[in-house]
This record gives structure tokens, sequence and C-alpha cells, in this order.
């Protein structure tokens, strides 16, 4: 029996899972990625033994990301990417928090962790308990509101330009020089190609070298 890349990921994630006991509460394989999901009480000790242990060595932290899930309680997502330079691998790790819960600051472990979680804190206002400096780092003093949560404006709340009478930047209420556009989703790009897309039915058929969807999976079964 040939053993596999995703084989090989997953030996990984049991042995992962076995030495730091109830830091993981379980793993995935997919697309040749290894993904581990821990829980924010236990993320300094998994982060810990993945850079000091001999069979890991994850030793850089490559990103933070974060994703939005307004629906939960716990509706923010925090994505790790870890990089073993030594056993060429990457690892993705996995927590969850809400509005109010702090999450602890890799800062002292990982430096690059500095900058990344301000950034976290900045779009989604996801706090990091002990970061040395958590400051905005994206968005201007004395803004208001964190712009990747899914329940942020697409407008935003001000507006700023330069005043050229006070010789300053000012900051003013968004004022929308027409009605807000509800647009739908659908192929903005209708009739630019033969194979119909998903809203093509809006515009006009072309009268040759159409296909429709349904047909393309027939042939393509």
């Amino acid at each position: 029996m040939e053993f596999t890349e995703d084989d090989m990921l997953a030996e990984l994630g049991d042995f992962i899972q076995e030495k730091t006991h109830d830091a993981v509460t379980g793993y995935e394989v997919g697309h040749a990625e290894l993904t581990l999901f821990s829980t924010a009480d236990k993320l300094k000790s998994l982060m810990v033994f993945l850079k000091d242990n001999p069979e890991c060595q994850f030793t850089q932290l490559s990103d933070i990301c974060g994703v939005d899930y307004p629906e939960r309680t716990d509706r923010f997502t925090l994505v790790y990417n870890l990089l073993s330079m030594k056993q060429n691998q990457r690892i993705r790790i996995k927590i969850t928090t809400d509005e109010d819960t702090p999450v602890p600051s890799l800062a002292s472990l990982y430096p690059s962790a500095n900058w990344a979680e301000r950034e976290v804190w900045d779009m989604f206002g996801v706090m990091f308990e002990n970061h040395p400096d958590h400051r905005r780092i994206l968005t201007d003093y004395g803004f208001e509101g964190h712009p990747l949560r899914k329940d942020f404006p697409l407008t935003g709340f001000v507006e700023l330009r330069y005043d050229e009478a006070q010789k300053r930047v000012v900051y003013e209420p968004v004022k929308l020089t027409q009605d807000f556009r509800v647009f739908d989703t659908l192929s903005p790009w209708e009739g630019l190609t033969s194979v119909q897309l998903p809203g093509d039915e809006k515009g006009a058929v072309p009268d040759h070298g159409f296909i429709p969807t349904e047909k393309l999976i027939e042939v393509e079964n």
C-alpha cells in the first residue's frame, strides 16, 4: 500500500494530538495540508510545542488571519499559519473566540505576531492579552469600528478630505451622492464567454457558440 503525503500529514496530526493531550481538539487533512483545531486557552502551550519539538520545529509564524461568522456565539475564527524550514512543512491552527474574550498574544514567542495581531485587532476587533503594543495598524487614529466585520457598512461611517481653509485633514459623515444601489452578484461578465454562467439569463443569448451549463455538464460526464 502506497504511503501518500496525506498519510504523512495524518501521522503528524496524530503525533501532535497525542503529545499535546487536550490542546488539540481535532485535526483534518485536505489538499495536502494539515489543520489543527485548538482553543484560546490552550493556544500558547500548543504553539510552544510546535516550535520547540524536534519533530515539528515550526519556528516561523507566517500570518494570522481572521474570519467573521456573525451568526455564531464565537463569531471569530483565527487562523495561524506556521512554517517549519527544518522539516519543509506548513501547518495551520484554528481557534474561535467571541467579541469580548481576549486571545493570548504570541508576540513573545513569535515576534512576527506583533503586527499580525494588531492587524486582526484593527480589522476584526479581536483583543490580544499581554500584547506589547495593542494599537491599530491599518486604519487612521480615531477610526471607529472594524472594517472586516460582516456588519460593518460598505460605505463606512466617515470620510476624510483635506480642507484648504483649515489646512488640515478633516473627518465628515459619509454622504452618498446618489441613492444606495442594490446589486446582485450574478455574472457581471455575461456574454463574454461561450459557456453559460449563473446570471447569463439576464442578457441576450448569442446567435452562435452558446453552450448552456446543463449541456456542458452532460458533455463532461
